[in-house]
């Protein structure tokens, strides 16, 4: 795939002296979904404020399909739709005239047509002559996603797009991302909910304390960070783990019912098979195997605790 948007070497340090980013090196590839996850105050926003010409950088470079984005600013930022995590909209004004304005701020000519089509992909074209107050707070977000994509951008920064709707509108909004993908836009979303990077992401970002800590794609990361537990219930009860058991990472539990042990995406074959035969040979007889598999947010809180 070709790159759609470059960083290069970007750095933000405020006026106190406060460092929001640190060296950040990104490269986003057109037509993918990319999340980015960290903590609050990682520098997530800060980031994305910067690639969108809403914050100056310190130093660095980024380029958006080959445009810079501070001397040709014009020609990137019209590349680039953004939905903040603010609901952010004129209460008085009528729906489809607010993202009609949208796409004039962009100075692309009046299509009422390709704004109808917007809005009924979201769900938003029965409500087109209402007023913005009258929506729901799940209807809102969508009118933001629709003002953003008003001028028909390349890429999509969605900024917690599901913070503060329910389960099920947040489903449908996923749906939503994913029609995006599949119509050529490059998505970019931070977010708190790491099942949406799980459901949806192409590749995963991790930033904390304004260093990126790690980017692959996800069923990479998941390879090599996951790892599994391996459970299994014993015959009989089993006071203390046998001499020849102690170095093989077991625990036991306090029942003594119970031997578990963890497994690296990498090793996990040929430790289980090791550990299996060694039960064997020292006549620890279970009745039962079970599995469970790290999470994306396991991996998540694991790479945030050991970055410096």
């Amino acid at each position: 795939m070709s790159i759609i948007l470059k960083v290069n070497n970007l750095n933000k340090i405020y006026a106190s002296g406060f460092e929001a980013l640190s060296n950040i090196n990104l490269e986003i590839e057109k037509g993918e979904i990319f999340a980015l996850l960290g903590p609050n105050g990682a520098g997530k926003t800060t980031l994305i404020g910067i690639i969108c010409g809403l914050i100056n950088a310190t130093s660095g470079t980024v380029e958006v399909a080959g445009y810079d984005h501070v001397l040709q600013y014009r020609k990137a930022r019209e590349l680039i739709g953004i939905v903040p995590q603010e609901l952010t909209v004129d209460a008085f004004e009528e729906v489809e005239a607010n993202v009609a304005y949208s796409r004039g701020l962009f100075g692309k000519a009046a299509n009422p047509e390709f704004i109808k089509k917007l809005l009924r992909k979201l769900s938003l074209l029965d409500k087109r002559g209402e007023r913005i107050m009258a929506l729901s707070g799940g209807m809102k977000r969508r009118l933001l996603i629709a003002k953003a994509l008003a001028h028909e951008p390349q890429i999509l920064f969605l900024d917690e797009p599901t913070a503060g709707v329910d389960v099920e509108l947040r489903k449908s909004m996923w749906e939503t991302v994913c029609e995006l993908r599949e119509n050529g836009v490059t998505v970019i979303l931070t977010t708190h909910y790491i099942e949406e990077a799980e459901e949806m992401a192409d590749r995963i970002g991790v930033i904390n304390k304004g260093k990126i800590i790690v980017v692959d794609r996800k069923a990479d990361l998941m390879r090599k960070l996951g790892q599994k537990q391996l459970i299994l219930q014993l015959e009989s009860q089993m006071d203390e783990l046998p001499p020849a058991l102690q170095g093989m990472g077991l625990s036991l539990s306090e029942n003594g019912q119970e031997l578990s042990c963890v497994f690296d995406g990498q090793s996990e074959r040929m430790g289980i098979s090791a550990l299996l035969n060694c039960l064997r040979d020292n006549d620890v007889v279970f009745r039962d195997m079970d599995t469970k598999k790290k999470s994306l947010e396991d991996i998540f809180i694991s790479l945030v605790r050991e970055a410096p």
